[in-house]
């Protein structure tokens, strides 16, 4: 099944790291988180990337063109060099499709301008490029064949250090709690869709504000409750926290090195 990512945003919240790179390319423990991604995908089987390029999407580019797998991947040196047998492969594999999408549009146009990539495709996955979980894909993709809708989205609970209030009518506080320890749940990426999903999307639109309404409205919308690991690379001290997890082994998305 393809994948679309969407790599085109300007990361203002992640300056100065996104100054000189694009969001996607911002490093996760020494790969950059756009790596990571499409990495889980790969581990399930889906290979097929296209990527909405925007905001440095050359920088994107030439991370691909320039990428050593030697230096990711087990390999034989031979012949002083002039011999190198690769052991195992990061993206030998991949088949990436780099479509220019525009710096300024919205991820409901950056999905519209590679529809064209997608003629013939019944269902594609979709995802912002900056999510890491160890959500069970199969078990999305099946929840999501099983309800026989257009579009489904993760439903995830979120980590964010915020409290929820509940005031009395005379503004005295009744409760505070960690908002992750209630029952809010946010959109955490992660989508699947039919290819009709662009009869929802009109020009110049969102994905989430009008096209998922449209698709509420007829009961064309499902979410997948995930109650695993999820985070988002939003601002810099979420970069802190990932870099964290990821030098004390504790990275909870690369689930590629937990085969037991």
């Amino acid at each position: 099944m393809k994948v679309v990512l969407f790599c085109g945003g300007l990361g203002i919240r992640l300056h100065p790291d996104t100054v000189n790179v694009p969001k996607p390319l911002v490093l996760i423990g020494g790969k950059p988180v756009l790596w990571h991604l499409m990495k889980y995908y790969s581990y399930f089987g889906h290979k097929d990337f296209i990527l909405c390029l925007g905001y440095k999407g050359e920088a994107i580019k030439k991370f691909f063109l320039n990428y050593d797998e030697c230096l990711s991947s087990d390999f034989i040196f031979s012949n002083g060099g002039r011999t190198r047998q690769l052991l195992d492969s990061d993206i030998e594999d991949w088949r990436i499709t780099f479509a220019d999408t525009s710096v300024h549009s919205n991820v409901g146009q950056r999905l519209k301008a590679v529809q064209k990539y997608l003629e013939g495709e019944e269902m594609f996955l979709a995802n912002y490029s900056d999510g890491l979980s160890d959500l069970p894909l199969p078990k999305l993709i099946n929840f999501f064949i099983d309800a026989g809708k257009t579009g489904c989205f993760v439903a995830v609970k979120p980590f964010y250090s915020f409290h929820i209030i509940s005031l009395r009518a005379d503004g005295c506080v009744k409760s505070v709690s960690p908002v992750s320890q209630s029952n809010l749940r946010i959109n955490g990426g992660f989508f699947v869709f039919k290819n009709k999903i662009f009869d929802y999307i009109k020009d110049g639109e969102d994905l989430v504000n009008e096209p998922f309404q449209r698709l509420i409205q007829k009961d064309e919308l499902v979410a997948y409750d995930c109650d695993g690991f999820w985070a988002s690379l939003d601002t810099y001290k979420d970069k802190q926290r990932l870099d964290e997890l990821a030098s004390k082994n504790n990275a909870f998305w690369e689930i590629w090195n937990h085969k037991s």
